[in-house]
């Protein structure tokens, strides 16, 4: 006990040296954050963005919400998809599934008149067959995430267009907000709350239950196990295939959700929507810290992805910038956020070989 305290107890004579090295050792862990590059990057962003399109609406309330609706739909996905990166798996079938889940819930209510809750029940119960479908190939053979997934997103796309202009004669159904006039479920997905959207407050909150759940339960420590080292994990008990299935279902039903937040939007739903979802919500998983080596991520470096996102894809309407940069500004980001990421988690490895 004595040979502890005198190796862990501090210099008594220096305290300005403790103070100066605690204040060093607190910089180097906020360097260390996996979300750095994300907020680095937001912060950059919005002061060009204000700066250069400030006066033209960018600073706007409207102009806000704008892109704000833009990372709300992106980070919704993004947060499951990040929990997802961190346990080691990829999944390309959440844009499929964005179309599909909305023409299945919309069709119903339009020209069945079903009810809300009844059409949400019948999407996240598709949500689960894919997620399950999706989690157990991957774990039960050894095809990578990335084929299982891509796989998948072709049969749910191709058969969602396909089933929609056999029976329905389009792949499209319009006239949502007049079937569900009246509906007590209806606030929750078309409402606005303070002047600010009901998307944008389910970003909110689901990005504040994924940080939670992710820093502060024995699930998140499962998944942080299941990315950095599958074969260790198990041998501790953790049950990482039915965390990589369980991940896999709650990328489906964000999936799902961000289809019924969008057909609000439009009034309707369209078989071929989500293409743009297929990179978009994993691209913002990335630059917020997420690698695809698994073991390493923050939800909070995703929120701050899908708003850089946002701000980028909307700042250019502010602005006399070509539009066709977008892309290219956005792989540029990523690629820039890769590398900064994976010297992350390298030099954290490195810090805690160290103590």
């Amino acid at each position: 006990m004595g040979v502890v305290e005198s190796v862990t107890q501090p210099d008594a004579a220096a305290p300005a040296r403790r103070g100066g090295g605690g204040a060093l050792l607190h910089v180097r862990r906020l360097i260390l954050r996996p979300e750095l590059t994300a907020v680095l990057g937001t912060i950059v962003v919005f002061s060009y963005f204000a700066f250069t399109a400030g006066g033209n609406g960018f600073l706007s309330h409207s102009g806000t919400i704008n892109y704000l609706e833009v990372a709300a739909e992106i980070g919704i996905i993004a947060i499951p998809i990040t929990l997802l990166l961190i346990a080691g798996e990829f999944d390309l079938s959440v844009g499929a599934v964005v179309g599909a889940a909305g023409i299945l819930m919309v069709y119903p209510i339009v020209d069945h008149g079903w009810p809300l809750a009844a059409a949400i029940v019948l999407g996240l119960g598709f949500a689960l067959v894919v997620g399950v479908v999706n989690g157990l190939l991957t774990v039960r053979t050894t095809i990578p995430s990335f084929l299982v997934t891509l796989g998948i997103l072709y049969i749910v796309s191709g058969t969602a267009v396909a089933l929609s202009d056999r029976f329905l004669g389009s792949t499209n159904v319009y006239g949502l907000h007049a079937a569900l006039k009246g509906d007590p479920l209806l606030p929750l997905f078309d409402g606005n709350l303070a002047g600010i959207p009901a998307e944008i407050w389910w970003w909110i909150g689901l990005t504040v239950v994924g940080t939670y759940v992710l820093t502060r339960t024995p699930f998140g420590n499962w998944i942080y196990a299941s990315g950095g080292n599958r074969d260790a994990a198990r041998k501790l008990g953790v049950p990482v295939a039915r965390v990589k299935v369980t991940l896999f279902c709650c990328t489906a039903m964000a999936s799902v959700l961000v289809a019924l937040l969008s057909s609000f939007n439009v009034d309707g739903a369209d078989a071929t929507n989500g293409a743009d979802k297929l990179f978009q919500a994993p691209v913002a998983a990335v630059i917020g810290g997420a690698l695809l080596a698994g073991g390493f991520g923050s939800v909070v470096g995703a929120a701050f992805g899908a708003l850089l996102f946002g701000m980028i894809s909307q700042g250019f309407f502010f602005t006399n910038i070509d539009d066709n940069w977008f892309q290219t500004f956005l792989g540029a980001m990523m690629l820039v956020a890769v590398f900064v990421n994976d010297y992350i988690r390298r030099a954290s490895l490195r810090q805690r070989r160290i103590r």
